[in-house]
Formats: C-alpha cells, structure tokens, sequence
C-alpha cells in the first residue's frame, strides 16, 4: 500500500488532558480545545476521548467546527465559540447548542437581539490585539452584559510560552482589572499559561497543543507517528543527481529510497537535505527536495530494507520537525494532510 499511514493515540491525548487537569486547583474546571479539526488530528475521535476522560467543555475556532464536535459528543457538554457569534450563525448556535464568545459589541448586540436567551460568554482583549473587547469597551457594556449571566468572560496570553517575559504578568493584571468582582467565571490559561502558575488559572483552564504532545508542556506523552511506505529503492552512482533542480548530488555509490509522501501530505519543502526519517533508532537522511507527493531517502547503512520509514514518531518529535522547518509544532500538526490513512489507537477500543 502507497499509502502512509498517520497513528493517533487517543489513550496519550486522554492522559495529557488528565496531567494538566492535575495541575490546578480541584475547583478549577479543565476544558479541551478541539479547534482546527483537533489540531488535524480528527475532532469526532480526539473530542470522544476527551469526553471519556472526564472533559465536559471544549472549545473550537468557528460555529461550524462546533457543528462537528456536538455531531460526535451529543447533547450535554458544553462547546464553546471563541469566533463568537457571526453573522448567520444563529441557527446553528441554537440548534446545536453553541455558546459563543462574543468578541465585540456588535456581536454582543447581534447575540442578545437574536437569541436574547441563549448562553453565551465574553472574550476580553488584555493586549494581545487579536480578539476582544478592549478595556473602554469593556466598561461601556460591562453592566448590560453581566446583567444576561454570561458562562464565561476569558482572555488569551500572547508569551506564555515564555515564562519570563513581562507580558504576562501586565496581561494577567490587565485582566484582573477588568473582571475583579464580576462573579462570573474566568478564564485566562491554555497550555502555556496553566504551567506558569495557579494566580493564571482562574476558574477554567483551556489546554490546546498540550493535549497533543507539542511544547511548552515538556511534560506531555507522544501523541503521533507517521510511517511513510517505500514505494522504490535505486541505486545511485557518485556524480548523479536526485530530485528537482538537481538537489542532491552522490559522493559515494548510494542506496535511494523514495517513500510516499510530500508537501502535498503537509511535509514542507524545508525538510529537504535537513530533516531525518527513521528505521527504528537509525537515522536515514532526506537527499535532495521535497516534492508534491514523494520524498528521496538514504537507506545505505540499512542491514535490511523496511517498508516504511517514520519521519514522526519517538525519534522524532513535532517540536524536532517543527525546528528543522524554523516554525511551530501547531503547524507541524494541522498541516498534516487528508491521504494519510488514520490510524487511532486506544485500550478503550474504537471511539
């Protein structure tokens, strides 16, 4: 089979979700996000996993991925809209129970004019300028707003994942400027900020890439691998080129292996005479340019040819791809293709 093949373990996600459940407070509530099609790794499954894990809120990026999450959890947790509430999104939030949070005043107008008796929450803006009502904002419709019982009323961190840099601190008492006394529950914490301490937990905590195996949660147990099948081998004589452009030229006689897999499945050019696909512990390089679909490999030093070769699994990690790619492990993650056949592995059986 051409096809490689990318295994998720539902058992590590669940475990890692329970780790940084264990890092706060017993009266802290733990939520998941599940955005971007669980960070590409499959919302119906990661979201079930979660579930049984004991997470009875996620949060996704857009209505319609709620749409998909409540399709594999049915009614009762609760699923949490940090694009807030759209323009012709009523429906789906009030059919499939969505709550939104609501990012502006237009949207908080839209909300309240057209499901006036809908949940809802309140994202904040503390100087990250993406998202949310800004401080003089927030004081205009702060008495109209708390007077609907909002669910929630958060904010986002732009450095936790550097612990020492002084935004975190001015974002944490910007936040609890705005909110001190509302009595209403917040939330400032994902990954990052849960590990900077209990003072950035409030009252819920939303770990993301920490679910998944990726940094600032050194922490956290491996959630994928990703085995690429040998599709040929050839031998190559000193002096001939492999790939485009010519991108690798033999110095020495060398056994060439092409493998399935390449941009197209999410594998960036950057990897391209820089990253390692592997055969157990043993390194193998990749010769020459990533292409749409296939990638050229140095099996040599192989006693014996396998049938697939890993470029993620315990060798390897997102993180070590991501640094090779200079970006982040998220979009090692969420970059990861459709052709791959998924594979997802549990003790708990099929979720």
């Amino acid at each position: 089979m051409a096809t490689a093949t990318l295994s998720i373990d539902l058992d590590a996600i669940a475990a890692n979700w329970r780790a940084m459940d264990r890092m706060s407070d017993p009266t802290t509530q733990t939520a998941a996000v599940v955005k971007a099609d669980a960070y590409g790794l499959g919302a119906k499954q990661v979201a079930r996993a979660l579930a049984e894990a004991g997470a009875r809120r996620f949060f996704v990026a857009v209505a319609e991925e709620g749409a998909a999450v409540r399709a594999a959890l049915g009614p009762g947790p609760q699923i949490n809209v940090l694009g807030g509430h759209m323009a012709g999104d009523a429906e789906l939030i009030r059919t499939l129970e969505l709550t939104p949070m609501l990012n502006s005043v237009e949207q908080i107008t839209r909300h309240l004019e057209a499901l006036p008796d809908h949940p809802f929450g309140v994202q904040l803006d503390t100087g990250m300028n993406r998202l949310g009502l800004e401080a003089p904002e927030w004081e205009a419709v702060a008495a109209l707003v708390l007077e609907q019982n909002p669910e929630l009323v958060m904010s986002h961190l732009a450095c936790a994942d550097e612990p020492g840099h002084p935004m975190n601190e001015a974002q944490l008492a910007e936040f609890i400027a705005m909110t001190d006394g509302i009595g209403v529950p917040r939330s400032l914490a994902a990954t990052g900020g849960i590990l900077l301490g209990p003072e950035y937990h409030f009252e819920l905590t939303r770990p993301g890439i920490g679910l998944y195996g990726g940094r600032p949660f050194a922490d956290a147990l491996p959630v994928v691998r990703l085995a690429l099948p040998i599709i040929q081998t050839r031998e190559v004589a000193p002096g001939e080129a492999v790939g485009y452009a010519c991108g690798w030229i033999a110095e020495q006689p060398t056994l060439v292996a092409t493998v399935a897999a390449g941009y197209a499945d999410g594998l960036t050019r950057r990897y391209g005479n820089a990253a390692l696909l592997w055969d157990g512990e043993t390194p193998c390089p990749i010769l020459g340019r990533v292409s749409m679909d296939l990638i050229t490999v140095d099996v040599s030093h192989l006693p014996d040819l396998p049938e697939a070769l890993e470029i993620l699994g315990p060798m390897q990690g997102v993180d070590d791809l991501a640094d090779i790619a200079e970006t982040i492990g998220y979009e090692v993650l969420t970059s990861l293709g459709p052709r791959y056949r998924r594979d997802y592995l549990s003790d708990r059986g099929a979720l």
